[in-house]
């Protein structure tokens, strides 16, 4: 029974690597962060390397004989399976750790029985199946440790009969004990290898899942950046028709009527609730929900609520290969400034057919008034001079009816401008002398500023001059006696600016925007077209023109021209 005990007691030390190794290698694993194939063997080698380190010295310091003839060396289990499973650096520290502590604990009565005891003889042969064992499978890798470990112990156990020590003569019982010693070291190898094995597989299956968990969410981080770049509102739903996810749009929409809402609110939720609480109502949308998770087609909606117009869009998500609904996509959206644009659009063809037919017909009209007017000057010679006043009133007001036909044909035309590099002071300073006639016979007087260091611009030089003259003659003709005019150039970090400031009664803010429309006009017998087609003159030379005006102060029209690239 002392020597069932023995062998017992140094079996469990053989094994304890099989009980410690799982145990090091999870820690190891977590230490290195086994990102890469390298840190995840240099993770299990560490373990195996340090968790058979220990049980073949605990095998040394317990070492004994059966019956005190036979020597239990079952340190040679953990030793050969490191020098097996570690790279050739390892192995070798494994075997110059054997031979240590064969040395400081073992007492042998020849060197031949060191070297037949300790198991060194078979290492090199262990160092040399190093590499082809790791290609092994699992029953490969036990056969080949058994193999070992068989020529190990039977040099072991059967050293003192090799060296003479003892006869096989009359010893059956202490043979058979020899071979059962070493059928207990195999089945003891055999167990460690198919625990290292299992380690390793669940080591690589839990490393598989990190990735596998890793790639998951750099997945779900893409998609989340991709939904809330996405300009349409996007909500995921599960199989059971919850909310999984949402992107920012949606969120900013949900936002305008729960200010306080995250996008942990949402999650887990159901749909109808979280777009009827946002006004969004479409109709049977939970049977729809859920005949869309059953595999029915789409499901789409327009629904107008108050002033806004939304586009709804639910659709399944179904995997590739199974053909199996997981979820359903549902896209929200706002329509609202599309469906304004589009009636726009609608009025501007309109629009654009109306002042068509306009523009030919005014055209026409020119021809028969050229004629009236031809024939009442005739009739003018030869009329008496107490109906002079009468043909001047008549001829004055076809003369006015040219004059707004000729500036509605000047609005509706939309052929390219012929720009040339010029310079706006140049313009200003031939137009001054019209414009202190016009101011002179008005009582009124001009102050002319010029930046002497603006650039060149690309203008036409026609067109510019009609745009000062209209700015210059409504400033003047808004203002009464003795009123100042201001006509101003300046350079800006956007351009040239071209302003034109009157000291009139002023614009109330309500009608700023009302001015540049056509025939839109707050004087008594203004036709409506002179700031709408100033306005066309400084949109063909890609410019902008706003106003500013004080009631009782006065108001400044300020004209903003691009510089063209390449400067001066």
């Amino acid at each position: 029974m002392s020597a069932v005990r023995e062998v017992l007691f140094l079996v469990l030390i053989a094994l304890s690597p099989a009980f410690m190794f799982p145990l090091v290698y999870e820690r190891a694993g977590n230490l290195f962060r086994q990102e890469t194939g390298l840190e995840r063997r240099k993770g299990y080698q560490v373990a195996l390397a340090a968790t058979c380190a220990i049980s073949m010295i605990l095998s040394s310091m317990f070492t004994t004989n059966l019956y005190g003839i036979i020597p239990l060396s079952y340190g040679m289990i953990p030793l050969f399976a490191a020098m097996l499973y570690e790279k050739f650096g390892y192995s070798v520290a494994m075997a110059g750790l054997q031979l240590l502590l064969c040395y400081a604990f073992t007492d042998f009565f020849s060197f031949t029985s060191f070297i037949l005891n300790s198991g060194l003889l078979v290492c090199p042969l262990v160092l040399l199946s190093g590499g082809r064992f790791k290609t092994m499978s699992r029953r490969g890798k036990a056969g080949m440790l058994s193999l070992f470990l068989l020529i190990g112990s039977l040099l072991s156990t059967m050293s003192p009969f090799i060296l003479h020590t003892q006869s096989t003569e009359n010893n059956s019982s202490l043979i058979l004990a020899a071979y059962l010693n070493t059928l207990i070291m195999i089945l003891t190898g055999l167990v460690l290898v198919q625990t290292i094995e299992d380690a390793l597989e669940k080591g690589k299956f839990r490393l598989q899942v990190a990735a596998l968990s890793r790639k998951y969410y750099r997945e779900e981080e893409k998609m989340q950046q991709m939904m809330d770049a996405a300009p349409l509102s996007v909500i995921l739903l599960d199989r059971e028709g919850c909310i999984s996810m949402v992107n920012e749009t949606f969120l900013k929409l949900y936002r305008q009527n729960h200010p306080d809402a995250i996008r942990s609110h949402l999650l887990g939720n159901r749909l109808a609730p979280v777009l009827n609480s946002i006004h969004i109502d479409i109709a049977n949308l939970n049977a729809g929900i859920r005949s869309i998770l059953a595999g029915k087609d789409s499901l789409s909606e327009l629904i107008q609520y108050e002033d806004k117009m939304f586009f709804t869009s639910i659709s399944p998500i179904i995997k590739s290969h199974s053909r199996e609904v997981i979820g359903a996509v549902a896209i929200v959206q706002d329509m609202t400034e599309l469906e304004t644009l589009r009636l726009e659009l609608s009025n501007v063809d309109r629009l654009s057919l109306v002042g068509q037919m306009a523009a030919g017909i005014t055209h026409e009209i020119r021809n028969p008034m050229a004629v009236v007017r031809g024939f009442l000057q005739l009739m003018r010679e030869k009329s008496p001079a107490s109906l002079d006043h009468y043909y001047r009133i008549v001829l004055e007001e076809l003369d006015r009816a040219n004059s707004i036909i000729n500036d509605f044909l000047s609005l509706a035309q939309n052929r390219p401008v012929r720009k040339e590099r010029t310079s706006l002071e140049d313009i200003v300073r031939e137009l001054t002398p019209l414009l202190w006639a016009d101011a002179n016979l008005r009582g009124q007087s001009i102050e002319v500023k010029l930046d002497e260091h603006i650039p060149q611009l690309e203008l036409n030089p026609k067109e510019i001059k009609q745009l000062i003259l209209n700015l210059c003659r409504n400033a003047m003709e808004a203002m009464e006696e003795k009123g100042l005019l201001t006509l101003e150039t300046r350079k800006v970090p956007a351009g040239v600016e071209l302003l034109v400031t009157d000291t009139g009664p002023g614009i109330p803010a309500g009608k700023w925007d009302s001015l540049f429309q056509p025939f839109y006009t707050t004087k008594v017998k203004g036709t409506g077209l002179g700031l709408a087609m100033c306005k066309s003159i400084v949109e063909r030379h890609n410019g902008k023109v706003s106003v500013a005006s004080e009631i009782g102060v006065g108001t400044t029209f300020t004209v903003l021209f691009p510089e063209p690239a390449g400067g001066t």
